[in-house]
C-alpha cells in the first residue's frame, strides 16, 4: 500500500478555483499553510460577539485605520485567511485590486474553533509578523492576546478577564472593555 500525499495548494491556485466556481457562493474556506479549511457560520453568540468586536474596534480605531469583518490577508504564498475582524491601513478602496498584506490588529472570535485559532492560524499570523493578534476566547469567557511574533509563534500571550480592559498596539490611547467583546 502506498503514503497518501496531501496536496498544498498556493494563494494563486487557491485564487483561480474560487474564480472558476469550483466553491459554491455560500461556502465559506479559507487558505492555511497550504490547506484548503471549510469555516462553519457563526453560531448566534459567535455573530453577537462578532457585531460588538467591530462596534469596539471602530470606536478605538477611527477613521484612521480600515476594519475589515471577515474578509481576506494575503498572507504569504500558501496562506489566505478570512479573520473574524483585521484592521488595516488605509481605506477601502485601497483593496480595490488586491487583499491586504498584513494588519496592525487580527481578531478570530473563538469556540469550536479554539483550538486551530491558537495553533495553526496564529502560526499563519505569527509568520506574517502581525504584532497584535486577538482570540475572543467565547469558551472560557475572556480575550487572549498575542504580541511580539517570533518566527512560528508569539514570545508574549496575555490572557484578559471580563472586568479588565486592553489597548490595541496601533492605538495605544484607547482602551476596549473585554465585556465589550463578549456576548
Amino acid at each position: 500500500m502506498s503514503a497518501v500525499e496531501l496536496r498544498r495548494w498556493t494563494r494563486d491556485e487557491y485564487e483561480r478555483m474560487i474564480r472558476a466556481g469550483i466553491f459554491a457562493p455560500e461556502e465559506r474556506v479559507e487558505l492555511i499553510d497550504g490547506e484548503i479549511i471549510h469555516v462553519l457560520p457563526p453560531r448566534p453568540h459567535e455573530a453577537t460577539s462578532m457585531c460588538l468586536t467591530y462596534e469596539a474596534l471602530r470606536s478605538a480605531f477611527g477613521s484612521t485605520f480600515l476594519v475589515r469583518p471577515q474578509l481576506s490577508l494575503a498572507l504569504g504564498a500558501d496562506s489566505q485567511p478570512n479573520p473574524d475582524a483585521a484592521v488595516v491601513r488605509g481605506g477601502a478602496r485601497d483593496y480595490r485590486d488586491r487583499y491586504p498584506e498584513t494588519a496592525v490588529l487580527v481578531v478570530e472570535i473563538a469556540d469550536s474553533s479554539l483550538t486551530f485559532d491558537q495553533g495553526p492560524k496564529a502560526c499563519v499570523y505569527a509568520r506574517a509578523n502581525i504584532a497584535d493578534y486577538w482570540i475572543v476566547n467565547l469558551a472560557d469567557q475572556r480575550l487572549e492576546i498575542y504580541r511580539e511574533p517570533a518566527g512560528e509563534w508569539y514570545k508574549k500571550a496575555r490572557y484578559y478577564e471580563p472586568a479588565e480592559s486592553v489597548a490595541p498596539l496601533a492605538a495605544p490611547d484607547s482602551l476596549i472593555a473585554v465585556a465589550d467583546l463578549l456576548p
